[in-house]
This record gives C-alpha cells, structure tokens and sequence, in this order.
C-alpha cells in the first residue's frame, strides 16, 4: 500500500473530523457551554481515533466494498439471466442492510417504541425491494424522477393515513429510517454495484444509471416502515436513553469494543459470505484479487469499529450534553451554531467521501468534489438549523417535509437527470453515523430542555429525515445554475456573432 495514499487519506479524514471538533472547543469556552476536563480529554481522544478510523475506511472500502458491488453488479448483468439477477439483487439488499451500523444505532434508540428487530428487518426488506426496482429502472431506462414522484406521493399518501389513526408521533421515526439504511457499509457497496449495472449496459444514459440506486434505497424503508405502523396495534410509549459519557463507559471499554466488532463483522460477513458465493457461480476472480479484497476488508473492520467506538463513547454523550446547554441561550445563537455544527458535522461522515469520488469520476469532473461538499455542508447547516427551529416552536415535520419534497420533486423536472440522480443519492449518504451519534442525541438534548421527554418522540426525532431532504435541493440548484450559465452563455455567444461588424466577414468570388 503506497504511503502517499495512507497520507492522502489521513489529511481527508482529519480536515473533516476536525472542525467539529473545533467547533465544539470554541463553544465550551463560552458561558453557553460547559464540560468538565474528563468529558473534554476523552472528547479529543475520540476525535483522534475517529480520524484514524475514518482514514482506516476510506482505504479498506476502496479495496474492498467498492470492488465487490462493482464485479457483483458488472457479472451479473452479463448473465443476462433476469430473474436471477433480481433474486440476487433482492437477497443482497436484504443482507447489506441488516447489520448496517447506522440502522442499528437508531433501532436501539427507539427500542422502547418498536421491536429492534422488527424494525431492522422492515428495513432491510425496504431495502432489498427497492434495489430491485432500481435495477428494473437501470434495464429499461426509466426516467428516476418518475419514479420517486410516484413512490413520494405513496409514502405521503401512508402518512396521512397514519395521522388519520393518531399515530402522528411515529412519522419521524419513519422518515428517518430511511435516511440511516444509507450508510458506511451499504453506500460503497451499492453504489459500485450501481457503476457497474451502468458500465455493462453502456448507452448514452451510462452517467445517470450509475446513480439513483442509494435514493431509491432510501424510499423502500420508509415505505415498509409506514405500512408496518400503521398496521402495527398497541400503545406508543418512549424512554429516554441515558446519554451520559459514565453510561456509555459503564459496560467497560473492551467490551464497547467488542459490542462493535461484532455488529460490523456481521454485517462484513454477510456481505463477503454473499460475495463469496456469488464468485463462486458466477464470477470466478483469481484467488489473488479475492485476497486483495480480504485484505480490504481487514482494514474496513478495523477502521470502522474504531469510528464507531469512539462515536458512541466520545461524540453520542458531548452531543446530548451540548444540545442540552446551548438551548437554553439566545434563540439566534442557537440557530445559528446548528447551522455551523451541521456545515462541518456532514464532512466527517465516511460515506461522503465515498460519494464524491465516485461522482467526480463518473461525471468525468464535470461535478466537482468541492462543489458536491459545498452544496451538502450548506445543505445539512440548515437542515440542523430547521429542525431546531421546530423544536423550540414545536410544529409538525410534516410542514417541512411536503413544502420540502415538492421543490425538489419539482426541480427535478428541470434539470438534467443526472443531477437529479446525484441530488436523491447524497440526501441518503448526507445522514450517517455521525448523524445517529451526534446530531440525533444534540437534538434529543435539545428537546428535552425545550419540550420536555415526552415531546422527544415527536420533534427531536426527524432530524435525519431533514438531513437527507435538504441536499436534494442544494445539489439540484447546482444543476439548474448550470444550464441557466449555459443558457446565458450561448446567448452572449449569439448576440456577438448578431452584432458582429459585416465589415469583417470575408466574401469570396
């Protein structure tokens, strides 16, 4: 492994993590938080081992889950062979998504409210369903704007109805259930899984196929989690989780280590265990790339159960902690901290950076990575931003979502399919980890002092929802800035060829 890569990454991986980091310092200096030298020392140990984690992923998921999605989505396809490849698609889905790390640190915050397993298979089926939809889309070369249109109207079509049977409290829940099955373990995997469908069946919509597969993933849950409550009996009840840094090192290090190794090794086996079978009938890569790819997965392993680990001792309980105190300030302040806190939180999600590459490369740079973390920071900064908004109003998140969904659904009909594509696919990378370990338990806090525990369900959760709605239009206006900048531009170009002096035109006899 070339040295210059590990530094490369290492510099990625510390300019993300570290301005919240700085963020948080700065804050604590200030009367409007405060942390005891215990809380700030393992705080900044944390952030270094997330650096070194994330630096960890960023290579292993390269030689390891980006190569796996993309031969398992390229030999599939040269198969030709439909059902299988639905059957297969549909299996994996399921299997991706049942141990992503996200997912499960959500299920865990809301096991007094539905059964964790439950919940992580409702998911994970959303997930496997609407894969295969996605390759359906890639086959025939279906228009992705159509289709969210009409699974969009579906799923606000369910939640009127769960508001019609008083289940109103639940509905955040259900959105943000689709923004957490998009994570580090499932984004690198489905997305190369998605480059390659496109490669093989080449055309001149090749760019566009290669995305849409991560948004229409983020549709399924919410979807399958909708139906299951609104068929679901029983009373709603929540308990509010102990943030503290104590009872998060109560059950010991070692053993949040090991609570940690054992969620992402499952959801790694799963994976490799699939990919292994699937080589084995159908691929058939020399021995030398399958350890090539053990070997990325080693490195995966390490890395993310280093981020995790730290996430949750060092960033779950500073986030509650902080939420908690700096609501009890100026509004605008508030306002304008999580505005700040959400630019730079997106930054250090694993997934982001997977996205970006990717997009960088398939579009052949014509969408930059700098415009992409430009238009997600401002994105996710007022997506934090509204949902403390409604916190200390306290509004339905459903007067976010319709208003919000709308202008993307009705930008998408302006501008090129591939934006629109890129847009609905960063929604769902934008929530990741960080999110369910930083944002989610800031809010949480947040909603506690302002609302009250019993309000939690209800307005603190739906933060993740917002974090992966926001950006769909922040990277659609990219879209639409471009084709009125070639708009305006060819109509300069025109108008001096119009004025040009006939006088210069050369006549020949």
């Amino acid at each position: 492994m070339k040295i210059k890569l590990i530094i490369e990454k290492f510099k990625e991986s510390a300019t993300s993590i570290l301005p919240v980091v700085g963020i948080v310092f700065i804050v604590s200096l200030t009367p409007i938080f405060s942390l005891s030298q215990r809380e700030l020392i393992l705080f900044l140990m944390s952030a270094i081992s997330l650096i070194i984690g994330m630096t960890l992923f960023n290579i292993g998921a390269g030689l390891s889950m980006t190569l796996m999605g993309d031969y398992a989505g390229s030999s599939l396809m040269k198969t030709k062979k439909i059902t299988l490849i639905l059957a297969v698609a549909l299996l994996m889905g399921i299997l991706v998504t049942i141990a992503e790390p996200d997912l499960i640190v959500l299920s865990q915050q809301v096991k007094d409210v539905v059964n964790s397993e439950t919940f992580i298979l409702s998911v994970a089926v959303g997930v496997g369903i609407f894969l295969v939809i996605g390759l359906l889309k890639a086959i025939f070369k279906k228009q992705l704007a159509t289709l969210l249109l009409l699974f969009y109207m579906l799923i606000f079509a369910l939640s009127a109805l769960l508001i019609e049977i008083d289940k109103w409290e639940l509905l955040p829940l259900a959105f943000d259930s689709g923004g957490v099955t998009t994570g580090p373990i499932t984004v690198p995997f489905i997305m190369a899984f998605g480059v390659g469908i496109a490669t093989t069946l080449g055309g001149k919509n090749g760019n566009e196929n290669s995305f849409g597969f991560v948004a229409l993933c983020s549709v399924g849950p919410i979807l399958v989690v909708l139906l299951s409550l609104i068929l679901s009996k029983g009373t709603i009840s929540y308990t509010l989780t102990d943030y503290s840094m104590d009872a998060m090192l109560s059950y010991g290090l070692m053993n949040k280590i090991l609570h940690e190794s054992i969620n992402v090794f499952r959801a790694l086996g799963l994976i490799f265990g699939f990919f292994f079978v699937l080589n084995f009938f159908i691929i058939k890569l020399p021995f030398k790339k399958i350890l090539q790819i053990v070997i990325g997965l080693l490195i995966t392993f390490v890395g993310l159960v280093m981020f995790l680990t730290t996430a949750s001792i060092g960033f779950l309980p500073i986030g509650y902690s902080l939420g908690s105190q700096i609501v009890k300030s100026d509004k605008f302040i508030v306002i304008g901290i999580c505005f700040i806190i959400g630019m730079t939180v997106v930054l250090a999600e694993p997934a982001i950076h997977v996205l970006t590459s990717q997009v960088e490369s398939v579009t052949g740079g014509s969408v930059s990575r700098r415009s992409m973390l430009i238009a997600l920071s401002i994105g996710v900064g007022i997506a934090i931003a509204l949902s403390v908004v409604r916190i200390m109003v306290g509004f339905s998140i459903i007067f976010y979502l319709i208003p919000g969904y709308f202008i993307s659904l009705a930008l998408s009909l302006f501008v090129p399919p591939l934006y629109t594509a890129i847009a609905f696919d960063s929604g769902g990378v934008a929530s990741g980890p960080l999110t369910s370990t930083f944002i989610v338990p800031f809010m949480v806090g947040a909603c506690v002092e302002t609302a009250g525990v019993n309000n939690v369900l209800e307005f603190a959760f739906g933060v993740v929802a917002m974090v992966a709605m926001i950006p769909l239009i922040t990277i659609q206006l990219l879209g639409f800035r471009a084709i009125v900048s070639k708009i305006v531009r060819d109509r300069i170009s025109m108008n001096r060829i119009l004025r040009a002096d006939d006088n210069q035109i050369i006549y020949f006899e």
